[in-house]
This record gives C-alpha cells, structure tokens and sequence, in this order.
C-alpha cells in the first residue's frame, strides 16, 4: 500500500496557499461590490439630472408666462423631451419608482407638453381660457416635480443603504478572513510547530545529560528524518560513551594495580621468607643423615606453613578483589559493609598517596549500604583520588565520614549537613532514611564560576593528557544508578566537601 509521508513545506504552503485564496476572494468579492455601487451612482446621477430636468421645465414655464418669449417656450420643450427621454433610456426607474409613479410620469409630461402648445398658439389672447390653461399647466407641472423629487429621495436613501450594507459586509469579510486567517496559523502551529517544539524538548532533555531516545508523534518527512537522525547520533554517542566510561575504569584500574603491586609486595616477602626458611631447615636435616626423625621443631614448622597459608589467602583475596572490579558485569545491588568497601579501596589506593598527605576513615562498623560492589567502590575512588590530585604536592588530608540519617532527625542536625547541589541550583535532599557519606579534603577549593561545570563530561582543569574529565560525571551517573544523589560544598581556601546520599534498605 502507497505510504505517503507529508512534508513540513507542503503543510507551509498550502497554509499560504489558503490565505492567497482568501485574500483574492475577498477582493473579488470587494470589486463586484463596488462595481455595483458605481452602477447605482451613476443611475443616481441620472435620477438627480431628472428631477434637475423637471426643475428646469418649470423654470422655463415661469419665465414663459411672465415674459411670453418664444425662446422659453423652446427651452420648456426641450427640457420635457429631455425628460422623456430619460425616463425611456434608465432601466434604473424601475427600481427606484413603483409602476403608478412611472405612468403618471409618462402621462403627466405628455399631458404638460401638450397643454404647454395650447397655450403657446394662443399667444396670450383668449381670457379666462388663457388662465384656465396655465392652472392646468402649474398643477401638472407641480405634479411631475413632486414625483421626480419621490424618486430622488427613494434613490438616496437606497444608495445611502447599500453604502452602508457594502461597508457592513467589507467589516464581516475582514472579520472572517481575520478569523481564517488565525485559524489556519492555529493549524499550522498544531501540524508544524508542535512537533518541533516536542524536538525542541528532547534536545533539552538530551543537553541535559539524559540521552534518551527521541520519540516524536509526526508524519512530517523532515520531523521522521531529523527524529531518525538524532536517534541514530544518540546510538553512536552511547557506543562511545560506553567505550570512555570503559576507558576511564580502566584508568581506575590502572590505580589499583598499583596499589595491587604495592600490597601484593607483603605477603609475598612474607611468603618467600618463610619458604625460604623452611628450605634452609630441610637442607639441614639432609645434610645430617636423619631419615627417621623429623628433626625440625613441628610447631616451629606449623606457624610457617600458617603464614604461608594466611600470605597465600591475603594475595588471593587482593588478586579476587581487582578481578572483580575489572570484570565487566551487570549492575546488581547487595547489602554491603561501608567501612569495609572504603578500607579497601584506601588499602589499594596507599601506593598512590603521597606521604605528606593524610587519609582518615571515620566510619562506624554498622553502617550498611545497598549498592553495587564495583560501581560504588568506582566512586569512592575517583572522589579519593580527585581530592588527593587537588592536594598534591602540597600538604593535606582527606577525611571520609558516614552516619545513617533519619527523616525525623533535624535536617542539619548532623555531622554532614546539606549541600548545594551545584550542577542543578537545587538541594540533595531525600523524604526517606539515607546514608549520608562525605570526603572531604583541604585542598584549595573550586572556583565558584567552575563549580557548576564539574560533574559535565569531558569537563577538567588539569593539563592535557592528565585528566579525560570523566571522573566527575561517573560518579554522578552511578550514584543516580543507585537512586541517591550527590552534593558539592566548596570554598576557595577552605577545601572541598563531596556528599553522597544513597537511599537507606532496612
């Protein structure tokens, strides 16, 4: 079946196009009104240029019976043939006069044209005739003047109306079209701009820090495209960022291998030492020719077998403890003794300290976590190795507390207060029993136009080749893995203060 996917610049332009049809309807709409305006204009003027005629013709006739002059007897015709004629000739009478007003118009005029000739043959002479017929003609005269002016009033009230009823319909139309014209915006901004705005969102999200996979409720050829597009960048960004994250544990790793080297060192001179000891023992005996008797003290001999045996369990534990953090596995929460986690992580750490700096664990025995082995030790060692980085080659110490913390203890109540959070301007706070953790160290504290900056990836302040700027941002992202939060007090001079808040599993 034929899949037809729309396009943002078709939607755009029939959108135009729609508003064109619009506007060009309202102005042929607008030319056929005026163009019937002008047709009653110019039937008005022709009415007005009849009652003006009627006017003329008594006009004529006055002067006619005061001055009995040949010459306004021919202008009084002229004007009533005029007359005639113009009734004849505009189609617009029938509109603007009622078939009576018509005939009495045609009858009256022919009627005073022809008592107008009787009474110019008889010259003036005739008496009481003479009279009788210039009353007949001023009635009748009276009378066209008076129907003429009827329908000249009946046309200017008319024209007045349609005036004012083309003006009306002009609001309406640019009242619709307005309205249309909103409409069709409104359409467009459902079908155009809310799915870029719904991109728009998922960038934020994506700037942000969460990539999450874009899902955009649209047909639009340019929105299908752009959403497949930046689905198909967030893929690749999460490849890569997989591939740094594994870089940066790898680094992590590098650590403990030192640290390994270094606590390895012990139990393996202890180991050789003993061994060597009994070497020396069994050589002895040899040499002596006492092959029935051990002549070795046995519990001389037991206490170096022990050692041998403790040295041998402490390398293993060690050598277990760095497979286990370098083993690529999922994420799996169990109950865990803080003091213990941290006592390690420091014990692999103590080739890597400086001797002028200080490491103090003040953490009570009891206190359990519900977290994942490699992942929190991850951050425990990247805050300790950060602190110690800031502090180095000057003196300093880093010292790590802990205390479960109630929801009906007092916020602030503590050893560990709350600090800001300074990548999102808000506070890590928690309505539920949490541990709270804390590394502090007294370095020299964080600028405060850097501070919002540090947990961004790829973000560092040391020298190129000494820092990926992911150490930070692991942190962040494991402890929200493990629904807790993370919190930055700092002041310059005054050293740094990390919080870490892990929701507490009674």
């Amino acid at each position: 079946m034929f899949n037809y996917e729309p396009s943002i610049r078709q939607k755009i332009t029939l959108g135009y196009y729609a508003i064109i049809a619009l506007i060009i309807g309202l102005m042929i709409f607008t030319y056929l009104d005026l163009r019937f305006l002008e047709r009653r204009i110019i039937v008005g003027e022709t009415i007005s240029e009849f009652f003006d005629t009627t006017l003329e013709i008594r006009r004529f006739e006055k002067n006619f019976f005061l001055y009995k002059q040949q010459s306004d007897y021919d202008a009084n015709v002229q004007y009533v043939v005029r007359a005639q004629d113009l009734i004849d000739s505009i189609r617009g009478f029938r509109a603007f006069a009622s078939p009576p007003q018509l005939l009495s118009l045609q009858v009256g005029l022919k009627n005073y044209r022809e008592l107008m000739k009787e009474y110019a043959l008889t010259d003036g002479r005739g008496g009481a005739r003479n009279t009788l017929l210039a009353g007949h003609i001023r009635a009748a005269g009276k009378d066209i003047v008076t129907v003429a002016e009827d329908i000249a009033k009946t046309e200017r009230k008319n024209l007045q109306s349609s005036l004012k009823t083309s003006q009306l319909v002009l609001l309406i139309s640019i009242l619709i079209l307005s309205i249309a014209v909103i409409i069709i915006g409104q359409v467009l901004s459902r079908m155009v701009v809310k799915p870029l705005k719904s991109l728009e969102e998922s960038m934020g999200v994506i700037a942000e820090g969460r990539a999450e996979r874009i899902a955009i409720d649209s047909k639009d050829r340019e929105i299908s495209s752009l959403t497949r597009a930046f689905n198909k960048m967030l893929k690749e960004l999460e490849r890569h960022e997989r591939h740094l994250v594994q870089s940066e544990k790898l680094a992590s790793l590098g650590t403990l291998l030192a640290g390994v080297a270094h606590e390895l060192n012990n139990p393996l001179s202890n180991i050789s030492t003993s061994s060597r000891i009994l070497t020396e023992e069994v050589q002895e005996a040899r040499e002596k020719q006492a092959p029935f008797r051990w002549p070795l003290d046995p519990d001389f001999v037991q206490m170096l077998i022990n050692q041998i045996n403790e040295q041998t369990e402490r390398a293993r534990n060690i050598v277990r403890t760095l497979l286990d953090f370098s083993r690529d596995r999922e994420f799996k929460k169990e109950s865990l003794l803080l003091k213990n986690i941290l006592e390690e992580t420091i014990q692999f750490m103590r080739g890597q300290v400086p001797t002028n700096i200080a490491i103090t664990l003040a953490v009570p025995d009891d206190i359990v976590i519900f977290a994942d082995k490699q992942r929190i030790q991850q951050v425990f060692l990247n805050l300790i190795k950060n602190a110690v980085d800031a502090m180095t080659p000057d003196e300093g110490s880093v010292t790590i507390k802990a205390e479960n913390r109630r929801t009906l203890d007092a916020i602030g109540d503590g050893n560990i207060g709350i600090y800001n959070y300074l990548k999102y301007g808000g506070k890590c706070a928690r309505d539920e029993d949490t541990v709270d953790i804390e590394v502090r160290d007294t370095g020299p504290g964080i600028p405060i136009d850097i501070a919002p900056k540090i947990f961004d990836p790829f973000f560092t302040t040391k020298d190129v080749g000494k820092g990926s700027g992911l150490g930070l941002f692991i942190v962040h992202e494991i402890i929200e893995e493990h629904d807790g939060c993370l919190a930055v007090d700092s002041e310059i001079g005054e050293g740094t203060s990390f919080l870490i808040r892990l929701p507490m599993r009674v």
